[in-house]
């Protein structure tokens, strides 16, 4: 049996990526979706990281993305920069819009990133890092396909509608912080039911609109927005300006064109970047000092800044390797041998 074992994200990006092209994906679209997968690994994050490939060769076998897309960009239009996904995953279509909306914001001082007709993957915090990398702040938002209720309600309407944040900051890492609007992402609910754990109080309700910690009635439900009617708000405003804003489908039009919440939906993403130093320019000031000054407050009262543990586990893989257990090798292994027939 094949045991726990340590790989270097380039040596993960690589056996990923040779899954998806040996699936079918072209190189545009396997090298795109295998670098966030392996950043999931890097990062701790399991609910975004080797877990998710079957859920993409799902996508893949039932047709529901385009295998050979090659997103494009479409001519200038002030501040919006627009990239057509092509029915591709989002992924590819943000690192070709990436650089274009740099130099946007560097021009304008703010700038728009739309992505549309995508099938979406991934956690939003590596879009919204990149952008703080390149020492602009980002916000990203997306919706989903419908399986939250809103604050009040008893049956799916929302997306799970994340909402991600990064802040640069020189010689650190970036500020960044990275949601679900509903209390749990989606594929928290899926990892308590594959680990047979009950779900906390209060994450979801059964098809009934009962309260249920049961994972599987909760994936027949809906799962709750985080803090209630705030919680549904800002979810609501990411339906009005990542999908009818930008002319791409909202939650509840993405489930019924993909009818099954098995499957990668497929809609929009709107992707907005700010530079600080522009925005702060005529009065003075530099943002950058300020934003530290803040941001050590907080922590010196103990409290912890979001992405720590990310950045923590990053920082361990990095100098020790990617640690991926057992079963996670055994699966990746299966799935480079027998590709579609393995889902």
């Amino acid at each position: 049996m094949t045991g726990p074992m340590r790989l270097t994200e380039g040596e993960l990006i690589r056996r990923i990526e040779a899954i998806f092209t040996g699936a079918g994906l072209c190189k545009t679209q396997a090298g795109a979706l295998a670098r966030v997968i392996a950043a999931g690994e890097r990062d701790g994050c399991k609910s975004h990281g080797v877990y998710r490939i079957e859920g993409c060769l799902r996508t893949i076998k039932a047709g529901k993305v385009a295998a050979d897309a090659m997103p494009e960009l479409a001519p200038e239009d002030g501040a919006i920069v627009r990239v057509d996904a092509q029915g591709g995953f989002a992924n590819s279509a943000f690192e070709l819009g990436l650089p274009v909306l740099e130099e946007s914001a560097r021009r304008h001082g703010l700038a728009a990133l739309v992505i549309n007709d995508c099938v979406h993957f991934s956690a939003l915090w590596p879009e919204v890092e990149a952008i703080a990398d390149r020492g602009l702040a980002g916000i990203a938002m997306c919706p989903s396909y419908a399986s939250v209720a809103p604050s009040g309600g008893q049956a799916p309407l929302l997306g799970t509608n994340p909402f991600a944040f990064g802040w640069p900051r020189p010689g650190r890492d970036p500020y960044v912080f990275d949601f679900a609007t509903s209390v749990a992402a989606r594929g928290e609910i899926e990892l308590h039911r594959k680990a047979g754990k009950p779900l906390p109080e209060g994450w979801a309700i059964d098809r009934d609109g009962q309260p249920t910690t049961d994972p599987a009635a909760a994936l027949e439900g809906a799962m709750l927005p985080f803090g209630g009617h705030k919680g549904s708000a800002i979810s609501t405003m990411i339906e009005l300006l990542a999908a009818a804003m930008i002319g791409d489908l909202t939650s509840p039009e993405a489930l019924e064109a993909l009818g099954t919440t098995t499957l990668a939906p497929r809609h929009g993403e709107l992707i907005l970047a700010f530079d600080p130093g522009r925005f702060a320019s005529r009065a003075g000031g530099n943002p950058f000092p300020r934003a530290e000054a803040l941001l050590d407050a907080i922590a010196g009262q103990g409290a912890r800044l979001p992405s720590q543990r990310r950045y923590a586990a990053r920082a361990e893989a990095q100098a020790q390797g990617i640690a991926l257990s057992a079963e996670e090798v055994a699966l990746m292994d299966r799935l480079a041998r027998e590709g579609l027939a393995a889902v």
